[in-house]
């Protein structure tokens, strides 16, 4: 530097600082904006999935809710299409619950069977429900290795079952396409045996065993009657009902009655509207229904 051109030191120092370039505070500027347009940035995405969140968290909320409201208004309706549901659904349930109970005490399934003939009276009316148990269970000591006491091999005062000797048996044939059969189990034969002499005369319409068909027995097993003594008049055995019954053949005993309740399973089913699937009187042998849960019982 000249002497000419020589300044105060503080008009230097001045100049110095009015022609030093602005790019540091530009730069600063531009740093500062683009650090606000970066946090800008960050906070429109942090807010976006913030959002996302939020949206995420009140539609399961939502479902919550509306899930509680429909279990609310399923238990609270007092009419409508909920009111139906609930009342069909604790009936199907209460039902399952009672039908459980009633296999695990019986040991066979169905438990139980509606009366729908005359054929058991006076002892089981048309529709009573009867309560059924597996052979053998429950059975009293006087009771064969079936389980089934016979009319003969007893006294009223030593077993009755429905009001007379003899357990009641539901028993099926095999060689039969018809459903089974519930009568009282009266006395026990061995194959061969000439069963007419043990007959009782009233209940066969024979006057020898050569006229009976299952007589002598073609094989041991019981002979059966209903107790209605109009439709039921002879011994299955004597008037084509059934063969003599094995003692395989029995599926249950029956044990309680609950009268008139069977009515219900009979509506059901049309049966009680309608009247008996096969009609009463069939070859003179009284025959009716009897609808069980799950199928059907022949009662004659």
């Amino acid at each position: 530097m000249s002497s000419g051109d020589r300044r105060p030191p503080g008009e230097e120092a001045d100049e110095s600082t009015a022609d030093r370039p602005l790019s540091s505070d530009t730069d600063d500027t531009t740093v500062s904006g683009a650090t606000g347009q970066s946090t800008g940035d960050s906070g429109s995405d942090n807010n976006d999935g913030g959002g996302s969140v939020d949206e995420w968290r009140g539609s399961d909320t939502a479902e919550s809710a509306g899930s509680e409201s429909l279990w609310r208004r399923f238990r609270t309706a007092t009419d409508g299409p909920l009111l139906l549901l609930r009342e069909v659904l604790l009936s199907a349930g209460i039902v399952l619950v009672i039908g459980l109970l009633l296999f695990s005490v019986s040991g066979v399934w169905p438990p139980m069977v509606a009366v729908e003939s005359e054929s058991m009276e006076p002892n089981i009316d048309k529709y009573d429900l009867i309560i059924v148990t597996e052979p053998g269970r429950f059975a009293p000591e006087s009771a064969d290795s079936t389980g089934v006491v016979t009319a003969a091999s007893v006294s009223e005062t030593e077993y009755e079952s429905f009001n007379r000797p003899g357990s009641v048996v539901v028993y099926e044939n095999p060689d039969s396409f018809g459903p089974p059969v519930i009568h009282r189990a009266h006395f026990y034969v061995e194959a061969d045996e000439n069963w007419y002499d043990r007959a009782n005369p009233d209940y066969v319409a024979a006057d020898s065993c050569d006229e009976l068909d299952e007589c002598p027995a073609p094989h041991a097993g019981y002979i059966t009657k209903g107790d209605n003594s109009q439709s039921n008049a002879q011994y299955d055995q004597a008037n084509g009902i059934a063969p003599i019954v094995k003692p395989e053949w029995i599926t249950g005993i029956a044990h309680v009655r609950i009268p008139r309740v069977g009515y219900i399973r009979l509506a059901l089913t049309g049966a009680a509207s309608f009247g008996p699937v096969l009609p009463a009187g069939v070859g003179g042998m009284g025959a009716g229904l009897a609808v069980a849960i799950g199928r059907r019982e022949l009662i004659r």
